[in-house]
């Protein structure tokens, strides 16, 4: 599936881009009478307005609605990493959320909302209009994808916020606004049974025109994490915070919640992830589409993530100062020390050297992250300073380097996933880089995590290592206690930056991981040419038991009281 050329998502991203400047095309399209009957009497008219709901999946920024946070997401407010820039708390991880103030991750709730209400009102319409009288296979085809598409946004809802209400029509002038929160485990239910429509009706793949669009692998994806989620940790409800906004009490939740990843393994018969040979090949593994990604968002030389700003992608947000990049995620020491050793040991046994961090990694390692002396873009990384700046200049990428020092990196890490090294940093479009959003290698883990809790270590050894293998590791044959740390290790590494991180800590119940002090490596060139370094506290994280859900918005309570605030708030 190389070489994709997106014609329907770039129809989407330009319709994004339209609606970004301030304009509601699905807003605008509604107030007009004659506008609204010939686009639900034209099956190809509709297409388009399905094709806007699309923007709801993420990207590469955590909040579109902000100049910052178009260009970092949450790995920075994750054990991943933290934002870089003058060590702001864009995220308030450290000053701590409340109802009027969650840093950028604010306007989360509302703009789902808005999707979930577009999305309503189309399916509120649909059966009854005259583009499905005459296409109804075409149109149902839609009809399943909004369907997808609403589910998806309740699947997020509910990682953020834990039980909303469930809302599965368009509320007009007469109907009741105060609704109140429903129970996790029914929002859980409603969108099992939602996506489990879609899937029945959404093809098992897409030509690569298509590449983007919903298919019944995506729906099963989206559907396998969902019940993973439900059955972690934090929503059982022995533990704290506790009650229906929360809870999921389903007794078989582990066997269901493998199930469900099961049934995208066997449509895809349980095959082996595409392999690599080394660290190159796996970093290209995310800059092209393939068959290993389920769902992505669409990226091309057309369009990108924000208007005309290529200043989005990861190329210029992400390169260390030196590159002239920003570096606006700088990974933790502590999560650098999460990838292996290139024998299958961690850094607490085996060939590690502390002294030397940065030899005889695992393949990841030098696939997904930057450090000092890393080969990139033509050179070695510098973030060193001098001992003596008239023996050696400091390192190009450190305080004292070119480009805007306020950007070097604060822990000497930068996140080198992602980005494209055969573009310009700034202002580089490579020709078809996705955003990922759901692949195999995440049913695969997903898959390993609920079989063990379920009692199948068996089956949880064969698809960790499908996973573990690809990277170029020797066979893990841990069990017990020891195999449930392998498997989040490996989720840890393998899923790295991809918004995974942020959500499966707090799943996992996880202190040290929330709260923590995010240590960094601080390099030193010596006057004999020899490199020395520190591990230094960058700065502390504070662990807050009320972060495990997002705060209600306090003018969404206001406006509506009967819905029920999040705990700790």
């Amino acid at each position: 599936m190389k070489n994709k050329y997106f014609t329907y998502i770039f129809i989407i991203t330009g319709l994004f881009l339209a609606s970004s400047c301030g304009d509601d095309i699905l807003d605008t399209r509604a107030r007009d009478a004659f506008t609204e009957s010939f686009i639900y009497d034209d099956p190809d008219q509709l297409e388009r307005l399905v094709f806007t709901s699309y923007n709801s999946t993420e990207s590469w920024g955590v909040n579109r609605f902000q100049w910052w946070s178009r260009r970092f997401n949450l790995e920075a407010a994750s054990y991943e990493a933290k934002f870089n820039f003058r060590d702001l708390d864009l995220f308030r991880v450290r000053a701590g959320w409340n109802d009027s103030n969650v840093g950028v991750l604010a306007q989360k709730w509302s703009n789902y909302w808005d999707y979930i209400r577009q999305i309503n009102e189309f399916l509120d319409r649909v059966d009854e209009s005259n583009a499905m009288a005459a296409n109804p296979d075409k149109v149902g085809e839609l009809k399943a994808e909004m369907r997808f598409l609403r589910a998806n946004l309740y699947a997020k809802l509910i990682r953020f916020y834990g039980g909303v209400p469930i809302i599965d029509r368009a509320l007009g002038l007469d109907d009741e606004f105060n609704i109140p929160r429903d129970s996790y485990e029914d929002c859980v239910n409603f969108i099992v049974s939602e996506l489990d429509a879609a899937a029945a009706v959404l093809p098992e793949t897409r030509p690569d025109s298509e590449f983007g669009r919903a298919t019944k692998l995506a729906a099963l994806a989206v559907k396998s994490r969902t019940l993973l989620y439900a059955a972690s940790a934090l929503h059982d409800p022995s533990t704290q915070p506790s009650g229906p906004l929360y809870d999921y009490t389903n007794p078989n939740k582990w066997q269901d919640a493998a199930a469900a990843a099961k049934e995208v393994i066997d449509i895809v018969g349980a095959r082996d992830l595409i392999a690599v040979s080394d660290a190159q090949d796996y970093q290209e593994l995310f800059l092209s589409p393939n068959d290993d990604i389920l769902f992505a968002r669409p990226y091309g030389s057309e369009f990108y993530e924000f208007g005309t700003d290529p200043n989005t992608l990861w190329d210029k947000t992400q390169s260390p100062n030196g590159y002239d990049g920003w570096a606006l995620s700088s990974p933790t020491h502590n999560f650098a020390l999460e990838f292996n050793m290139a024998d299958g040991t961690t850094t607490s046994q085996g060939t590690f050297d502390p002294s030397n961090p940065n030899e005889g990694r695992e393949m990841r390692y030098y696939a997904d992250l930057l450090f000092n002396g890393a080969d990139f873009r033509g050179r070695e990384v510098e973030y060193y300073l001098s001992e003596d700046v008239n023996v050696f200049p400091h390192g190009v990428d450190s305080p004292e380097g070119l480009g805007n020092a306020l950007h070097s990196s604060k822990t000497g890490y930068n996140i080198r996933k992602f980005q494209d090294e055969s573009v310009e940093v700034s202002g580089g479009i490579s020709s078809n880089r996705p955003f990922i959003l759901y692949r195999l290698a995440e049913i695969y883990l997903n898959y390993a995590e609920a079989s063990y809790h379920a009692g199948n270590e068996s089956e949880a050894l064969t698809f960790l290592n499908k996973v573990s293998a690809r990277a170029l590791q020797p066979a893990i044959t841990a069990s017990g206690d020891d195999l449930l740390e392998a498997i989040r290790r490996e989720r840890r590494v393998e899923l790295a930056f991809e918004g995974h991180n942020f959500f499966d800590e707090r799943r996992w119940m996880i202190e040290e991981h929330l709260g923590f002090d995010i240590k960094g490596l601080k390099w030193t060139k010596q006057t004999d040419g020899e490199m020395a370094f520190e591990e230094v506290t960058v700065v502390t994280r504070p662990y807050f038991e009320k972060h495990y859900y997002l705060p209600i918005p306090r003018q969404e309570i206001e406006k509506a009281p009967a819905i029920e605030q999040n705990a700790g708030y």
